[in-house]
């Protein structure tokens, strides 16, 4: 079986997330494109938290953040079954960035978080683009929504390779 410029080892047909892995490789083989991604995808998942963090909610029954806490919950439940330690890797991202949104929000205010967060959002999504401009492939998520999960888990991977380490 082939495998990718980047997977950890020959990807395991019965596992799903090998083959998510796998497939998203497959869309960025491109040197430059990946390194666009490895800044671009975490920047993007913390711009999303942060605007989630900005979400009002009734403060007689919710914490300010609740939103941003929901989503994250709902995808780590995703993430939990595809892959344990790469979801336990995007759990401890998650708890920094509600930290740096608690303190972001505290230094600049909820309207400043979700301006810089609309900022960080759009400048990485261009940048996304050119790589795949560069790379001559349309991004993974426009044929499947799921791969807009997938970028967060491909991006930890490279890090676990990189440290040795399995998923």
């Amino acid at each position: 079986m082939a495998t990718s410029p980047d997977a950890l080892s020959t990807p395991d047909p019965r596992r799903p997330v090998d083959r998510w892995l796998f497939s998203y490789s497959g869309d960025h083989v491109n040197p430059t494109n990946q390194r666009i991604h490895l800044v671009c995808v975490p920047a993007i998942v913390w711009s999303v938290t942060a605007a989630l963090w900005t979400v009002p909610v009734p403060t007689s029954l919710l914490q300010t953040g609740f939103w941003m806490g929901l989503a994250m919950f709902l995808a780590m439940v995703w993430y939990v079954r595809l892959s344990r330690p790469l979801a336990a890797g995007i759990l401890l991202f998650f708890v920094g960035f509600g930290f740096a949104n608690h303190a972001l929000s505290l230094a600049l205010g909820m309207q400043g978080l979700l301006w810089l967060a609309i900022a960080v959002f759009v400048v990485a999504w261009i940048g996304q683009f050119i790589g795949h401009k560069i790379e001559g492939r349309k991004p993974s998520f426009l044929t499947d929504m799921s791969y807009l999960l997938v970028g967060p888990m491909w991006t930890l991977g490279k890090l676990y390779k990189k440290l040795g380490w399995s998923y």
